[in-house]
């Protein structure tokens, strides 16, 4: 190399080693790369950048930031500056993770590539680095050629020389008291004697672990243990074992066998009493070891507290209720009875003027009594058993629903004003047959003449036995149940259009009874575990109320519409706040048989319940407009005015529209009113 120039070296990747690329001589070190020189050959000659066109990828891009954070390129383009001073931007990151997973498969090289922080491109690792890393990994040294267990060299040797190492004269404080260390110690004296500093004490070589039952002494127990009761002793010996017992404790042979057959737990004594004639001819007790290791059980094993007795009045525990007189006025006595059914009485009815009463029996038989003077007014016969009458709630209709066997009958009793009976028969008459009717699940049939001098109108056949009918509170709309599997159980019947339809389309059970809510589109359909409110015009299901009960027989709804009580087989009579959960709020259990009805005073905060026993238990039920408080439920009479027939009571309750009367009838064929 020539004096006073330099050599500009390009570095370019091999196949596993660095290679030079050329050398360039320069008038100076500054100079730049391909800068033309004047002492050269091709002074006169253009020399060409050969970098200007190189666009390969491996191109030496240095980052000249410095000693910056990275962090701070974050929200930029670029990433820093090369030699020159341009921009090195960031790379397009253009693959999305299934590229990458594709890059990984093909790519043979994919595992040794990283990326550099400083330009944001990839590196592929040379095998000399791969080498490095792994050796690193493996807590080995960087340099292959580092020989780590060489053999050392002592910088004394073992030879005895002649010329010592050094020959330095020892120092005077080698051999002169230390005055810093003196006044350390005078210091450290100092606190110990002002019991700054504690001596450390011998550790107690003593063992932790003691005997349980060392010391007898109830004190020391107690100090130990507050509540601490000691053991029981054990009962003292008796005669029975003695070694010679009197005669009189010696069991006979009828009596060993006996204990013999007993269970251990069962016998009297554990042992059975022998006589032997000197004590040294007693043997030794063969339960001895096991009677002995049950006693340390209990001891160790059995809890033992002192606990404080508490003096509870028994009257503090009984709830205060308020006085029956106080919640007045209830039914409390039996005033009249009708008789003329020879058969049951299953189901009652009140014309929502209280002045009529309309009944059916087993006897094949719909009677019409005057409420007052329990005077029959009419009979009429429908030749089979009465499951289920109801009147129309509207004043202005008179009309009675009856299900008999698979057919629903609308009667005009014709009793009361003649305005009301004339005007149910001119609304009956004024439907017209449309030219096309429509599939239904019933089948509307008018009634003859002969019927219609009984007082029969309308049959809904339905070819199902019915097991209930009910009136929506508007009296336009009434449901049926009934006595068939699927979802055809509650059919609803419109009567100014005559149009029946199902309002369910899969079942949840056997149904048991169906309510209209007093106030809202819902319907309550009461299956023998559970209760379903749907709203019919979302034509959804809106609460599903568990009674726990086995079997629900009867349900009644609460005039203001947010309770509900159930009646159940199993002698339960749940109340439900809808409010307040799907839950039972209250579970009465007056009744000792099953209950057959249940039902809401229209006005009175009343309802009653009628069961297999022959009696009504007549309950206070108020419900407070605030919503905070919790309904009352207080019992005030029970009621008897049925015998039980055929283990059967009451079989249907009924209250009075206006007056706090409630009706009862029952299996032994009468129907009684209490007031």
């Amino acid at each position: 190399m020539a004096a006073g120039g330099c050599r500009a070296w390009r570095v370019v990747p091999g196949d596993g080693d660095w290679e030079l690329a050329g050398m360039l001589p320069s008038s100076s070190c500054g100079a730049r790369v391909g800068t033309p020189s004047p002492r050269t050959e091709e002074a006169s000659m253009p020399v060409k950048d050969e970098y200007a066109e190189d666009s390969s990828d491996e191109e030496d891009i240095r980052n000249t930031v410095g000693n910056v954070p990275l962090e701070w390129y974050d929200d930029f383009p670029h990433v820093g500056y090369d030699l020159d001073g341009r921009r090195i931007y960031k790379p397009l990151r253009s693959q999305d993770e299934l590229d990458q997973f594709l890059d990984k498969m093909d790519n043979p090289d994919y595992w040794r590539t990283v990326q550099d922080r400083t330009t944001g491109h990839g590196m592929r690792l040379t095998d000399e680095q791969v080498a490095l890393v792994r050796r690193l990994q493996r807590g080995q040294f960087g340099d292959v050629s580092f020989d780590p267990y060489e053999p050392a060299v002592d910088f004394f040797s073992g030879d005895l020389m002649i010329h010592p190492v050094t020959n330095r004269p020892a120092d005077k404080r080698s051999f002169i008291p230390s005055l810093v260390e003196k006044e350390k110690v005078s210091r450290m004296v100092h606190a110990i004697k002002m019991g700054w500093i504690q001596p450390r004490r011998p550790r107690d070589h003593t063992p932790s672990f003691y005997d349980l039952w060392a010391q007898e002494d109830p004190n020391a127990v107690l100090g130990r243990h507050k509540m601490h009761v000691p053991a029981p002793k054990l009962a003292l010996p008796g005669h029975a074992e003695s070694y010679n017992p009197p005669p009189e404790y010696l069991p006979s042979e009828e009596e060993r066998l006996a204990w013999e057959q007993q269970e251990p737990d069962e016998r009297k004594l554990g042992f059975l009493p022998r006589s032997f004639p000197s004590l040294r001819a007693v043997p030794a007790y063969g339960r001895f070891i096991q009677e002995r290791f049950e006693r340390c059980l209990d001891l160790y094993l059995c809890p033992r507290q002192r606990k404080m007795r508490v003096n509870v009045d028994p009257e503090e525990l009984i709830p205060k209720l308020p006085r029956p007189r106080d919640l007045q006025p209830f039914p409390t006595c039996q005033a009249l009875v009708y008789r003329g059914h020879s058969d049951l009485v299953r189901c009652l009815s009140v014309s929502p003027g209280g002045q009529w009463l309309a009944s059916g029996s087993d006897d094949g038989s719909v009677r019409l009594w005057e409420v007052a003077t329990a005077r029959c007014m009419r009979t009429v016969p429908v030749g089979a058993v009465v499951r289920s009458v109801a009147w129309n709630p509207q004043p202005t209709t008179c009309l009675v629903a009856v299900a008999v066997e698979d057919a629903v009958l609308l009667l005009n009793p014709a009793l009361g004003d003649r305005l009301a009976v004339g005007s149910t028969d001119q609304l009956l008459s004024a439907f017209t047959q449309p030219q096309e009717p429509a599939a239904q699940p019933a089948r509307w049939l008018e009634a003859s003449e002969e019927e219609r001098r009984v007082g029969l109108r309308l049959r809904i056949c339905h070819g199902q036995p019915v097991t209930q009918v009910t009136w929506h509170g508007r009296g336009d709309y009434m449901a049926v149940v009934l006595a068939a599997p699927g979802h055809t159980q509650v059919l609803i019947h419109q009567l100014s259009r005559r149009r029946s339809q199902s309002p369910f389309r899969r079942s949840h059970g056997q149904v048991q009874r169906v309510a209209f809510h007093p106030g809202r589109p819902f319907l309550l359909v009461a299956s023998q575990r559970s209760i379903r409110l749907y709203h019919l015009l979302r034509q959804e299901l809106t609460k599903k109320l568990m009674p726990n009960c086995k079997w629900v027989s009867s349900l009644a709804v609460h005039p203001a519409g947010d309770n509900v009580i159930c009646g159940s087989y199993d002698s339960k009579l749940v109340w439900f706040d809808l409010d307040l959960s799907t839950k039972p709020y209250r579970v009465l259990r007056h009744h000792k048989k099953a209950l057959r009805a249940v039902a809401f005073h229209p006005r009175y905060p009343l309802f009653a319940s009628g069961s297999d026993d022959g009696s009504v238990i007549v309950c206070h039920g108020r419900v407070y407009s605030d919503l905070l408080q919790n309904p009352l439920l207080v019992p005030v009479k029970v009621l008897k005015g049925h015998s039980t027939t055929r283990d059967l009571g009451v079989l249907d309750v009924a209250f009075h529209p206006t007056q706090p009367w409630v009706f009862s009838s029952g299996a032994d064929g009468t129907i009684c009113l209490f007031t």
